[in-house]
């Protein structure tokens, strides 16, 4: 049950809750303006409050600059904690709450600080106050506290399976199942038909656009294509099954490399003795005795007599220096004999070598290589890789051309799987019905129809609460009554959901004053039976209507009281 909520500003006015029936009364003062109005009170702000206290989203009213950085605090009950759990928000800092004191989360981790990120305290409402499952699809403690908790700003009052006005209807109803008692899973599977067919709407959409629609194609075109890809992987596959590989590949293949760079090897030195033999036979060539007869006539010009003995000494020179000559030539000439023997024998050898090169490169062509075979191997695992993308591109075309009729045959059989779960859980859905009944006949009497129907719809699990109208106001604002009251005792029996219920005065708008009295003496009955707190916001002539067709407002108006004067009677305490 909620206990007290209050704020770090002196300003506000804490409320102080009680078991039972608890009355949130704003009156008019004797100062009030005919300008002046109850609907700036902040009975609907308190509710604004409570939600953004139990994890709801930051910037709604309490987000205003004139309170975003005050401190919020609610004090609520908490299975486990004797003493109940404090809960501290600021709209300025909405990402994380403090509890007081710290919370265990899922069993394993303490807060020893007691602040929490939002996401966190999420989980520990879902865990502790509404027992869900760690999984837990279409479903969330933030939902199912919109149901119990209906936000006039969210247009709630406007549908009883809707918590705001663009609910979808699985959703809504999902939420709605739980708290209920119903097989949920079933009435999730709504929402992934509905996300189903999102996503085939866009196909459909992106298959029409010239570029997009490449990414799918057309059932026919793709048939055609994967007939050519079949034929073309066959006709690999084939290749590879008849490819042959010479026996010692490898060794041929080094063999062969062997041949070609010893082949290379005497061509460079070919090279270099074709530049010797050149030199050789340039030296050769320039080889020549010396001519020393024009030194007589040298000397005799200046009249110097050369003796018998100096010419006979210039002979013997002579001849030594053709000796030499001589001897140069004769090594030159071996040299250029041992060069050119060199250069004919390598040239044989590269002959022979040629043909043994020729001869291993000719068993090799003829009986393929392994990197030929790997190569084609690759291109088969390309061409089979091509193979499944279109294969996969034509099942993505077939389920895009048969999605309505798919969504369609699933949806049938949801259907019926939710008839059947209807019929099995007959108790739990009886006594839903019986209590709804119960509930709309105190309001107005056996003879007026009211029924709670349970089945499969088109979208959502249809729930469908009715309450046959008349002359009177207010009808389906009633039906809204009953069957949030139905829903939280219900959910309340079964440990779904914790033991409150709040209602904004705007769900008696229109009510006629004999249904509102005995809604509110039906809502404290429930509550003191039921073991619930049930929690409304309510203007002082109202409530005065009520009272004089007999309501008892004993024991249930809370202390704090508002007021519309203009200054200090709000919540807050200041207008703003």
């Amino acid at each position: 049950m909620l206990r007290q909520l209050s704020a770090s500003d002196s300003r506000f006015k804490t409320i102080d809750f009680h078991p039972g029936l608890n009355l949130l009364v704003a009156d008019t003062t004797v100062t009030s303006r005919d300008t002046d109005s109850r609907n700036g009170a902040g009975k609907s702000s308190m509710i604004e409050l409570l939600h953004l206290l139990l994890g709801g989203s930051g910037d709604t009213l309490p987000a205003h600059p004139a309170v975003r950085d005050t401190t919020f605090r609610l004090k609520l009950d908490w299975p486990g904690v004797a003493d109940g759990v404090s809960v501290e928000r600021t709209a300025a800092r909405s990402g994380s709450v403090t509890l007081t004191p710290p919370l265990s989360n899922s069993g394993q981790l303490e807060y020893d600080s007691g602040m929490v990120r939002l996401s966190e305290w999420h989980d520990l409402i879902e865990r502790d106050l509404f027992r869900l499952p760690a999984h837990h699809p279409g479903i969330s403690g933030r939902s199912l506290l919109a149901f119990l908790m209906r936000r006039i700003s969210s247009h709630a009052f406007n549908s009883p399976t809707h918590s705001h006005a663009k609910q979808p209807g699985a959703e809504g109803t999902t939420n709605v199942a739980y708290l209920l008692g119903l097989d949920w899973h079933l009435a999730d599977r709504y929402r992934t038909l509905r996300e189903r067919e999102a996503v085939g709407r866009k196909l459909r959409k992106a298959a029409n656009d010239p570029i997009l629609g490449r990414i799918v194609g057309e059932v026919s075109e793709l048939r055609g294509q994967i007939a050519v890809a079949e034929h073309r992987v066959r006709d690999l596959e084939r290749q590879v099954a008849e490819f042959r590989v010479v026996p010692e590949y490898e060794n041929l293949r080094h063999r062969a490399d062997r041949l070609d760079e010893r082949i290379r090897e005497s061509r460079n030195k070919d090279v270099v003795d074709r530049r010797n033999l050149a030199d050789l036979e340039r030296a050769l060539t320039e080889t020549a005795d010396p001519e020393i007869n024009y030194l007589e006539s040298a000397y005799a010009e200046v009249h110097v007599v050369l003796g018998e003995q100096v010419q006979r000494g210039f002979a013997d020179v002579k001849r030594f220096h053709s000796s030499v000559l001589r001897n140069r030539r004769k090594y030159l000439e071996d040299e250029t004999d041992t060069i050119r023997t060199r250069l004919a024998d390598r040239a044989a050898e590269r002959e022979r070598l040629g043909a043994e090169l020729a001869e291993a490169l000719r068993a090799l062509q003829e009986g393929g290589a392994l990197d030929a075979l790997t190569t084609l191997q690759e291109v088969l695992a390309q061409e089979r890789a091509i193979l499944a993308a279109l294969n996969h591109r034509f099942e993505a075309a077939q389920a895009l051309e048969a999605n309505k009729q798919n969504i369609a045959q699933d949806r049938l059989t949801l259907q019926r799987e939710i008839a059947s779960d209807i019929d099995e859980r007959r108790h739990i859905a009886d006594e839903a019905v019986v209590l709804f009944a119960e509930y709309a006949q105190t309001l107005y009497g056996d003879g007026r129809e009211a029924y709670l129907r349970f089945g499969p719809g088109k979208s959502s699990l249809r729930i469908d609460p009715h309450i046959a109208s008349d002359s009177s106001g207010g009808i389906g604002n009633m039906v809204v009554f009953c069957f949030d009251l139905t829903m939280a005792v219900l959910a309340h029996r079964n440990r779904r959901a914790p033991d409150f219920l709040v209602h904004d005065s705007h769900l008696f708008d229109g009510v006629d004053e004999r249904q509102l009295a005995r809604a509110l003496d039906l809502g404290a009955r429930v509550a003191a039976r039921e073991g619930l707190q049930y929690v409304v916001t309510l203007n002082s002539d109202e409530l005065d209507k009520a009272v004089r067709l007999g309501f008892d407002p004993n024991g249930h108006v809370l202390d704090q009281r508002l007021t519309d004067a203009y200054e200090d009677g709000g919540l807050f305490g200041f207008r703003f």
